[in-house]
C-alpha cells in the first residue's frame, strides 16, 4: 500500500462545532494539494472530510462539546484521512445505504452522507477502540 519511510502525515484536533468547518477543510484541501493529489481528487476528499466532520459536530457529543482529531497520511500512490472523536459510539458504515433509485419524498431520511463518502473514496472503514470512534477513508493518488 504505502512505504512508511515515504508517508507524509499532518494532524489537526479542532472543537466539534460545525462554526470550525472552514478549518478543517483548509486543513485537508492543503494537505491534500501539498500531497500531489489532482483537482477530482482533492474535490472528492474535501465533500467525504465535509460530511464526515459535519456528521459528528452534529450528532456525535449530544448535550456537550468535544474535539475531532484528524490525522492524514500520504504516501506515493495514497492520501488518508483518519477522524477520532470520543462522541457516542456509531458506526456510521453499517447503516444500509440508501436507495436512491426511489423518488426523494419516499426515501428514509439521513445516510445520504456517508453513501456520498462510499462513493467517492476507494476505502472506508470505522472501528470503535479505547472509547473513540475512528472513521478511516483512503482514496488513491
Amino acid at each position: 500500500m504505502k512505504d512508511l519511510y515515504d508517508a507524509v502525515h499532518w494532524h489537526l484536533a479542532i472543537p466539534a462545532r460545525r462554526d470550525r468547518l472552514e478549518d478543517l477543510l483548509a486543513f485537508v484541501g492543503g494537505a491534500a494539494r501539498e500531497a500531489g493529489m489532482d483537482e477530482d481528487g482533492q474535490n472528492a476528499m474535501l465533500i467525504a472530510a465535509e460530511e464526515i466532520f459535519i456528521n459528528i459536530a452534529s450528532y456525535s457529543y449530544p448535550g456537550g462539546e468535544g474535539e475531532v482529531r484528524v490525522r492524514l497520511t500520504a504516501g506515493p500512490d495514497i492520501f488518508e484521512a483518519e477522524f477520532r472523536d470520543g462522541g457516542t459510539p456509531y458506526d456510521p458504515l453499517a447503516r444500509p445505504d440508501p436507495d436512491t433509485s426511489l423518488p426523494v419524498e419516499e426515501r428514509e431520511i439521513g445516510g445520504l452522507g456517508i453513501f456520498i463518502v462510499k462513493k467517492l473514496t476507494d476505502h472506508a472503514e470505522y472501528r470503535y477502540e479505547n472509547s473513540e470512534n475512528i472513521l478511516l477513508i483512503r482514496k488513491k493518488l
